[in-house]
């Protein structure tokens, strides 16, 4: 049994169990109660054919292990779509920090916004949730130094990330082979 936080940031590297983890999580916070509700806000957007079906299998496979989960699309606004779906009987995953960054940076279609602002905002309705939050990200610091100023950014933005979601969370989950070792817990 898995007990839940006021809030958790789960870090790992890909396919280390983060989101597992997560649902985990969810799936036993409806178990609680019938009155307790969970809302998934993903942030994944599908460019291409590989990320349409990555994410059409991630809906199939999270329909079986979380059923009654709500879904919600929300590449940029996290900290509003937070607020929004707070609540002492809801707890809210987001999924993933990594890729919502990446909107924000990245973008698809015009000029990248400085996420400075965003991270602020979003650390500020993780501290003022009604409700439990979990939030999925990448811990991608660990390897060499990448190659290209591009990806050095990008490394560095995430790596300052993490630290000012870590900071707003009251336990920081890292991931491993699919095994959690707490780095915080707070009361």
């Amino acid at each position: 049994m898995v007990d839940v936080a006021r809030s958790e940031f789960i870090l790992g590297g890909q396919k280390s169990g983060k989101s597992r983890r997560a649902e985990l999580i969810a799936r036993q916070w409806l178990d609680a109660t019938v009155a307790h509700r969970a809302v998934l806000v993903a942030t994944g957007q599908a460019w291409d054919d590989e990320m349409r079906e990555r994410i059409a299998r991630h809906q199939r496979d999270r329909a079986v292990r979380v059923p009654g989960m709500v879904t919600v699309e929300e590449p940029v606004a996290l900290a509003e779509e937070l607020q929004r779906h707070s609540s002492p009987h809801t707890l809210v995953v987001v999924d993933c920090l990594t890729l919502w960054l990446t909107n924000l940076l990245m973008p698809a279609q015009g000029a990248p916004l400085d996420a400075e602002v965003p991270t602020k905002a979003l650390c500020r309705a993780i501290e003022q949730a009604k409700g439990p939050v979990v939030l999925v990200g990448n811990e991608i610091g660990l390897g060499v130094i990448p190659m290209g100023r591009e990806v050095r950014d990008f490394v560095d933005a995430l790596g300052g990330l993490n630290q000012s979601v870590a900071g707003a969370c009251a336990r920081v989950t890292l991931m491993a082979a699919g095994l959690p070792l707490t780095l915080k817990e707070s009361a």
